[in-house]
């Protein structure tokens, strides 16, 4: 289902859909990243018995929400987030991504963008280093974000 009430405003609800996640280098498979199955090591002689998983898939719904509008004049701002439920592992658990941009023409020749990235995902772990030792303690969910500010000089010939 698409609701899109106007140019500034979009909800997508797909209640069946599938999630694929494609780990390119085996290396990172085998250490069971992006949360796809890691590899099997024999524990007495370390020998690898089992090689990681390269595909996760999932089965879930899928949730996007997409807005626009002008904050001033000259100042712009966008926001998407996206929610997934895997409905055979944990389905209360969602994954998020939510992404927002805000853009400013500051003059006739000068214009800035910061944009921002949420990321959750339970099923990927993240490695933790509690007391800043370069050791690494534990692993688990965690929650990235990202932010970039970038200026712009334009000038017409």
């Amino acid at each position: 289902m698409d609701f899109k009430p106007n140019d500034k405003f979009n909800l997508f609800i797909a209640p069946i859909t599938g999630k694929v996640t494609i780990v390119n280098n085996q290396i990172l498979a085998d250490a069971g990243a992006f949360g796809v199955v890691k590899a099997v090591y024999d524990p007495i002689t370390n020998l690898l018995v089992t090689p990681g998983k390269v595909v996760r898939t999932e089965f879930g719904g899928y949730l996007r929400m997409m807005a626009k509008f002008d904050i001033m004049k000259n100042i712009n701002f966008q926001t998407q987030l996206d929610l997934f439920s895997n409905y055979l592992n944990n389905p209360q658990n969602l994954d998020v991504n939510w992404s927002t941009l805000t853009a400013m023409k500051v003059n006739k020749y000068i214009s800035a963008t910061i944009t921002t990235q949420l990321i959750y995902d339970h099923d990927i772990n993240i490695a933790v280093d509690n007391n800043s030792d370069g050791v690494v303690d534990a692993s688990g969910p965690r929650t990235q974000f990202k932010e970039v500010l970038a200026v712009g000089f334009s000038y017409k010939f």
